[in-house]
């Protein structure tokens, strides 16, 4: 699938948002590694902290249907300029596919794609292969981590 017909999805989905609070919509578009497409919309909640993002709604909705391996996600906004996913979505994203594509989309469906490497480089994780931080020797022989120019989650790689 390309990356524009997936962007066109998450800003269909966009539609779908409530956000009453702060009229910032987003929508989401998730592909999945067996082709399937999850959609999701940011629903806010006057309780803030209770607001759940497009990009986690569409990976629960995945999760629910039996998907664990994600290929790509776009991501659409009702603002200006590109759209980010927060730290709390790059961090579930990385619990499933550390490797996934994000497509960033702006007002006038322009696109920008990165990979969650480039976005999250120290992804929280239990298993320490999944990182894309790797040691360093510093000058007093401690290590110190720094960003592996060789990920294969990097663009272009």
């Amino acid at each position: 699938m390309k990356s524009g017909d997936l962007a066109a999805m998450a800003r269909k989905a966009q539609k779908h948002a409530y956000a009453p609070y702060s009229n910032y919509k987003v929508g989401a578009a998730l592909l999945t590694a067996g082709g399937h497409i999850f959609t999701g919309a940011n629903v806010e909640n006057a309780s803030y902290g209770l607001t759940v993002c497009a990009e986690r709604i569409a990976v629960f909705a995945a999760v629910v249907a039996g998907e664990r391996e994600f290929h790509s996600i776009a991501i659409a906004g009702s603002g200006e300029g590109y759209i980010y996913p927060c730290g709390a979505c790059l961090q579930v994203l990385a619990e499933f596919s550390a490797n996934i594509k994000i497509i960033s989309v702006n007002e006038n469906d322009e696109i920008r794609e990165y990979y969650l490497g480039e976005m999250l480089p120290q992804a929280f994780s239990l298993n320490k292969d999944v990182s894309s931080a790797v040691p360093l020797v510093g000058a007093d022989n401690d290590q110190v981590f720094g960003f592996n120019q060789d990920d294969p989650s990097r663009r272009g790689k």
